[in-house]
């Protein structure tokens, strides 16, 4: 069957029994203690059996089918805890409230996690493992996959609590099924809590975050928060406020292919000024040679031959004034290949996809959610994501939204794995964010 028809037919299935009302059934939730180890591990467990990559080459939204079946079954399961308003649209987004229960003036916070897992590994037929109280070893995983303290040192601090993995034959989806289960579980334990006040909450699971398309169809103003925050991070206790600037640069190189035999003076081989063009670039500014705030250019993609060659970089930086400074780099570099090799040899198109989230988030909301973590007994680790997330974007929508910790290490591949008593306390800053929402 034709791929994209096979795409519809299912949507189609789907949709009929989702549309983009409400489909709250007025379900609730037995009051009574939610044991939340359990809760969380469970949930963590049955999401990542669902494979829910994503794909840049489709052109459809959600770009694969098979997130909309996982956003079915999170549709019922926020139905089942009590949510309220819990609604899918066609594009695959899934949005729900939980109510205020007090009268208080308290700002709406909105708490988001992506349903889609990367390209980079296969989703398929994942197979969780749980080694409870794990005792500072190597993790041997199938294929010969090892996950090594002597290679990935964050799991020294992780002794005698419980570490999940993949199999060895694919990545986890700890990123971000890890947030979606933090997310459904600090829910839940409100709604058996009806005692602690609270203001309106409000959750949302995108797709497509990992091909950068995750808040493309988002609505900022329907969703309704006043702030949110993405649960997508790593280590335990780490927090970010901001992320780099982002630009893609594609240059296209035209050369000029005669017989090798009658070649002097005649042929232009665009590969070998692909070659050069490379070269130019400053070796210590890559990805392998920075870290922190450092920013850098890394290509990810060249193909060519005597006559066409391509090659796409990112620039990625945190400060903007040197932002813009890597981009004329480029831009002036393709200036001078063609002052060297003729005009019209080397054509450089540079765009911008993302910013800095920093320069949208005021210093009340930083030190709002720094008090949380404090509150929750857990010391807040500032760090720069070195990359982009939804909440980067959807701070310039006009939703301000830093990103949270999961727990979770070594994403996109077969080394990932999460440390369940991380999670937990990720459960317990959410709910700290939402106790101290009055301070705010």
């Amino acid at each position: 069957m034709n791929r994209f028809l096979k795409y519809f037919l299912i949507a189609i299935m789907i949709l009929a029994k989702i549309s983009c009302g409400d489909v709250d059934r007025n379900q609730t939730t037995d009051v009574g203690e939610l044991d939340i180890k359990t809760a969380l591990k469970t949930r963590f467990l049955r999401y990542v059996t669902y494979d829910t990559q994503s794909d840049a080459s489709s052109s459809t939204a959600p770009s694969t089918y098979k997130q909309l079946v996982f956003a079915r079954l999170l549709v019922e399961e926020c139905i089942a805890i009590g949510l309220i308003d819990v609604k899918v649209c066609a594009n695959g987004i899934v949005t729900a409230t939980l109510p205020a229960n007090t009268d208080a003036a308290l700002p709406v916070i909105g708490f988001l996690a992506h349903m889609d897992t990367s390209p980079d590994a296969s989703g398929e037929g994942v197979v969780p493992r749980v080694f409870e109280n794990y005792d500072g070893r190597d993790i041997v995983l199938d294929g010969g996959t090892v996950i090594s303290p002597n290679e990935f040192a964050g799991l020294n601090r992780y002794i005698g609590q419980t570490i999940i993995t993949a199999s060895g034959n694919t990545l986890l989806g700890a990123d971000n099924k890890s947030g979606i289960a933090i997310i459904l579980t600090a829910m839940e334990y409100l709604i058996r809590n009806p005692d602690i006040p609270r203001g309106k909450i409000r959750i949302a699971f995108t797709p497509d975050e990992e091909i950068g398309r995750g808040t493309v169809n988002f609505d900022v103003e329907a969703f309704g928060a006043d702030f949110a925050y993405t649960v997508d991070g790593g280590a335990v206790g780490t927090i970010t406020f901001e992320n780099f600037n982002a630009a893609m640069a594609r240059i296209e190189i035209t050369g000029r292919s005669i017989h090798p035999g009658t070649a002097k003076g005649i042929m232009v081989n665009s590969a070998l000024i692909a070659a050069d063009f490379i070269s130019a670039f400053p070796p210590e500014e890559v990805p392998a040679n920075t870290s922190g705030h450092e920013g850098f250019f890394h290509l990810v993609r060249m193909e060519g031959n005597v006559e066409k060659s391509t090659m796409e970089f990112l620039i990625r930086c945190f400060d903007e004034e040197n932002f813009e400074a890597r981009k004329r780099f480029v831009a002036d570099l393709a200036d001078k290949f063609n002052e060297k090799h003729g005009a019209n040899t080397v054509k450089a198109d540079i765009w911008d996809q993302y910013y800095n989230m920093r320069k949208m988030i005021d210093d009340r909301l930083i030190e709002y959610t720094i008090s949380a973590y404090i509150a929750a007994g857990i010391e807040p680790i500032r760090i720069p994501t070195r990359g982009g997330t939804d909440g980067s974007r959807l701070s310039y929508m006009g939703l301000t939204c830093p990103n949270i910790f999961t727990g979770g290490y070594n994403f996109h591949g077969p080394y990932e794995f999460i440390v369940l008593e991380s999670m937990i306390k990720a459960v317990d800053v959410v709910l700290q964010l939402i106790k101290n929402a009055e301070n705010y």
